[in-house]
């Protein structure tokens, strides 16, 4: 399985930016779809963005649509994930997975290697 350690978190006023980063022990992501889910206080876990490969597709939930982007670097084997205009219903913690190339993305059941999780926490 790959190994993934996730960093970045923090806390940040409403409106503001984050990026979190994601190391992969292994390359390359072509063979793999790297994704970010989230879990808030007293929530499931849910979906936030996907990349498929290298990037050449890519993946959100409606509620960061256009708020966040998912990239990949290839020569560091790190997927990031940059948030911005943040909102207090982001707070979560943030985990990096990593996946087979097929299926829906979304369905954090296909992801056989999770990271720690890293916090983000947004005050109003």
């Amino acid at each position: 399985q790959v190994q993934l350690a996730e960093s970045g978190g923090g806390s940040v006023q409403a409106g503001g930016s984050l990026g979190l980063s994601c190391a992969a022990s292994e390359r390359p992501f072509s063979l793999y779809t790297m994704s970010w889910f989230r879990q808030a206080p007293g929530k499931e876990r849910e979906f936030v963005a996907a990349s498929i490969g290298t990037g050449i597709r890519t993946f959100y939930a409606d509620s960061v649509k256009g708020r966040f982007t998912i990239s990949t670097d290839n020569a560091k084997n790190t997927v990031y994930l940059q948030m911005n205009g943040l909102k207090p219903e982001d707070t979560a913690v943030y985990y990096c997975a990593a996946g087979p190339l097929l299926g829906d993305p979304r369905r954090q059941e296909r992801y056989p290697s999770w990271g720690q999780g890293t916090q983000v926490t947004v005050s109003s």
